[in-house]
């Protein structure tokens, strides 16, 4: 398994940006796909966020998010980020990223087989 450890959660008010990082222990993360999942208050479960290839040559994102967030992986630090713009309210949750050997698209949480610990991202108004 691969360890994952977030950072930059944070307070923010709407229409605010923030960048979240994800490091990665493994020397073969270039090989996983990955992935940002978040859990909102009083929902028992992780929805899908944004994906990325391996390669970083092809990203996905949920319908709620695309063209607001934007997800990017540098494979020689081994880290992959959110940049997160223009956020709202409903916005608000624990981020998780997640680590899929994948060759392609995963955006199904079932698939991923390493996550790391979330940090909390809080809108305000």
């Amino acid at each position: 398994q691969v360890q994952l450890v977030e950072s930059g959660g944070g307070l923010v008010q709407a229409g605010g940006s923030l960048r979240l990082s994800c490091a990665a222990s493994e020397r073969a993360f270039s090989s996983y796909a990955m992935g940002w999942f978040r859990q909102a208050p009083g929902k028992e479960e992780r929805e899908f966020v944004a994906t990325i290839t391996w390669s970083g040559s092809h990203a996905y994102y949920d319908e709620s998010v695309r063209g607001r967030f934007a997800i990017s992986r540098d494979n020689s630090k081994r880290t992959v980020y959110l940049q997160m713009s223009n956020l709202k309210l409903e916005d608000t949750a624990v981020y998780y990223c997640a680590a899929a050997r994948s060759d392609g698209i995963t955006t199904s949480l079932h698939r991923y087989g390493s996550w790391g610990q979330g940090t909390q991202v809080t809108v305000s108004s």
